[in-house]
C-alpha cells in the first residue's frame, strides 16, 4: 500500500479518498492581544474619583445597585 492513507479492507467512496488524501487544516492561532490597550483594572483606576462616583450614582439610579452595594463602594473610592 502506497501514501498515508489508511487501509481498512473495504473501498472508498470518492469524498472518502478525497477526505484521506486532504485532511483538515489545524485551526488558526488566537488572534495576539493589542498591546495599546490598558488591562480594564488600569483603566477603572484611570477615572477620577468624582467620575467613579458619578458612575456608582448612574447605576444606583438605573437599579443596577442596591442602596448597600452603592455605599459600600462608594467607601471604597472615598478612601
Amino acid at each position: 500500500m502506497t501514501g498515508s492513507v489508511p487501509y481498512y479492507g473495504g473501498r472508498f467512496t470518492p469524498a472518502q479518498a478525497y477526505a484521506a488524501a486532504h485532511p483538515p487544516r489545524p485551526p488558526a492561532p488566537p488572534p495576539a492581544a493589542r498591546p495599546s490597550a490598558p488591562p480594564p483594572a488600569a483603566r477603572a483606576s484611570a477615572l477620577s474619583p468624582r467620575e467613579t462616583l458619578e458612575a456608582l450614582q448612574d447605576l444606583l439610579d438605573t437599579g443596577v445597585l442596591t442602596q448597600e452595594e452603592f455605599h459600600e463602594l462608594r467607601a471604597r473610592v472615598e478612601r
